[in-house]
């Protein structure tokens, strides 16, 4: 079975979503152009939603990370003082249509979640539809819109805001790993908010979907 068969099978399957498993993700790239620039690295960390007793672990045994190969110019040199991903890592990275089967694989029907969603699903989805030649079919949340909606009077829109908000240190800023695991904090501080609000995945999907009514300075 071709990996487009693969997907097109899943795409039957879009709303049979893991609702006891979600992934959190972060993305580093060549720039903020999600349709030209390039995809460098994919780093995710799974969470385990306890639904009937209102819990969510983070489970970093349960996490994925990649650096893509590049085979032509990558980033430039304020690009890659940002993200740390050196021209030589660059090259010697994983073949890209191998490292977005493996992230196909490890997402597996778990919903998605990133801090400015938008973007990284548009990344992702866009060098997946080039070398996999197919869609991912997998649900979207942005953490962002949960942290707005749920504090609808903090005034903070950034990542290092949201975190400074709530006092969490990331490691290593714009390094797809740590910024992926100051998210699933960031999620964790969140979660008792979400939690009395919802009680599934599609619950959670409209309640971010509420962030688009609330007025912000």
């Amino acid at each position: 079975m071709s990996w487009a068969d693969w997907f097109r099978r899943r795409l039957g399957k879009l709303y049979d979503v893991n609702e006891a498993r979600w992934v959190v993700l972060d993305v580093e790239t060549t720039g903020l152009d999600p349709q030209r620039d390039q995809l460098l690295a994919i780093a995710a960390i799974a969470v385990q939603v306890d639904w009937p007793r209102k819990r969510l672990t983070v489970s970093l045994g349960d996490s994925f990370e990649v650096v893509l190969r590049q085979s032509s110019v990558g980033s430039s040199k304020d690009n890659i003082l940002l993200h740390g991903i050196g021209l030589q890592r660059q090259r010697e990275g994983v073949p890209p249509g191998d490292g977005l089967q493996a992230f196909a694989r490890f997402v597996g029907n778990s919903p998605l979640l990133a801090f400015h969603a938008p973007f990284d699903q548009a990344m992702i989805g866009r060098h997946i539809k080039v070398h996999l030649g197919a869609e991912l079919p997998n649900r979207w949340v942005d953490i962002e819109a949960l942290c707005a909606v749920t504090h609808e009077k903090v005034k903070a829109r950034a990542l290092d805001e949201w975190l400074a908000h709530f006092d969490i240190v990331c490691s290593v800023r714009h390094q797809a790993a740590a910024d992926t695991l100051a998210e699933c904090e960031l999620l964790l501080r969140i979660w008792p908010k979400i939690a009395r609000q919802c009680s599934n995945w599609r619950d959670v999907e409209k309640l971010a979907a509420r962030q688009r009514w609330i007025a912000r300075a």
